[in-house]
């Protein structure tokens, strides 16, 4: 396992969309080993494959409370409801926070690492950490939904 450079909003590459993982083979399996790796190492809540510079659908989220990690390969929302007002920041935007308008439960269809589907809820953080990392594989940032300025925090 190795912890990898997360690119920052300047990185163009953070504007692309990734493709579709067709192959659960080793190399996916180091890559999602690599960026469990890199997201304890910095501290977040979720990563994107994009911004470890790799364009594939290939989303992590650990939770926050208990630590659990999930793993999206090629996630897709397939329902959500509600509506929530978060403080959102992204490692990819270090040292900022804003105001984002998220759904405030939501479902996902994805497959696991080994190209087993699966279905999985969240709600509140999660679910706001579910829509931020699919959003990355759509080359779209939070700060593209911001409701007014970003503020710096300390880090």
């Amino acid at each position: 396992m190795a912890i990898r450079t997360i690119l920052t909003d300047k990185d163009k590459a953070l504007r692309k969309t990734s493709r579709e993982v067709t192959d659960f083979n080793p190399r996916l399996h180091m890559l999602l080993d690599d960026m469990n790796e890199t997201l304890v190492g910095a501290l977040g809540v979720g990563l994107a494959a994009p911004q470890v510079g790799i364009l594939r659908r290939v989303a992590i989220i650990k939770h926050p409370e208990t630590g659990e990690l999930a793993e999206f390969i090629n996630p897709t929302i397939i329902a959500q409801d509600g509506e929530q007002i978060f403080e959102e920041g992204c490692l990819s935007v270090p040292g900022y926070r804003g105001k984002t308008k998220r759904p405030a439960h939501v479902v996902v269809k994805a497959f696991d690492r080994d190209g087993k589907e699966f279905e999985m809820e969240g709600e509140e953080v999660i679910a706001v950490a579910m829509c931020h990392e699919i959003d990355h594989l759509n080359g779209k940032l939070y700060t593209d939904i911001v409701d007014g300025d970003l503020w710096e925090v300390e880090d």
